[in-house]
């Protein structure tokens, strides 16, 4: 972890495969400077004009009908691009959400993939190096880190984001031990350590009526019985 700033990011499909015609639906981002997490985020919903599987409808409750009224994926790249350029971005199982983006990009006719713009880290890599053997999902990292992801019983992009910031700052150390020791470091040293100066960040939430209705539509599916799980990769 080389970058001052780290952005956390998650996205939701309607499927598995890019190549079966399958898009991004949602898109969650939080950024992390300097180990400490922040305010800052990015958040989508995205009109995919393809249906959702309804295997990927149980892991994160986002229908068809609700993304009826969002924007197209063209509509909101050049947002998407100005967030995270330049950036480290870390992703659990980076190889997943870094195919969809890159798809995307190509059906925008953009001339160059994610990699080609950010610096990639793909967290549940790391975990797997730090804990052969075991299951590293998130679920089993936040158990792992006493991490709470109680109240989350879906998927979805930010709230994915917001869990694994908090799992890989405490894998690689903890929120604020680095910065105490460059702090320490400095002072004993007389050393400054100058920031990079961040871009205009935008953050797109949903507005109350979308959350009223993605719940409403919660409420109406979910059984106890057939509850929607949440399972991270």
């Amino acid at each position: 972890m080389t970058n001052s700033k780290l952005i956390m990011l998650d996205t939701e499909t309607t499927g598995l495969k890019p190549q079966d015609g399958h898009r991004i639906i949602e898109i969650g981002a939080v950024v992390v400077l300097n180990r400490e997490i922040t305010d800052l985020h990015y958040h989508q919903f995205v009109n995919p004009q393809f249906a959702v599987e309804q295997e990927a409808l149980a892991v994160h409750g986002i229908s068809n009908e609700f993304l009826a009224d969002k924007p197209l994926f063209e509509h909101v790249v050049d947002q998407f691009i100005a967030f995270i350029e330049g950036a480290e971005l870390v992703i659990h199982n980076a190889p997943f959400d870094v195919g969809f983006i890159n798809h995307e990009f190509e059906m925008c006719g953009k001339a160059f993939k994610l990699e080609d713009i950010c610096q990639i880290t793909d967290s549940l890599e790391y975990a797997r190096k730090k804990h052969p053997g075991a299951k590293n999902n998130l679920d089993a990292l936040c158990k792992r880190y006493n991490i709470s992801n109680e109240h989350r019983t879906l998927h979805g992009a930010l709230l994915d984001s917001e869990i694994l910031a908090q799992v890989y700052l405490a894998m690689t150390g903890g929120q604020t031990k680095l910065n105490l020791q460059m702090n320490q470091e400095a002072n004993s040293q007389g050393q400054t350590f100058n920031l990079q100066t961040l871009p205009e960040l935008i953050s797109i939430k949903a507005n109350q009526a979308e959350l009223l209705s993605h719940q409403e539509w919660l409420s109406k599916h979910e059984s106890e019985d057939n509850p929607f799980l949440w399972n991270k990769h």
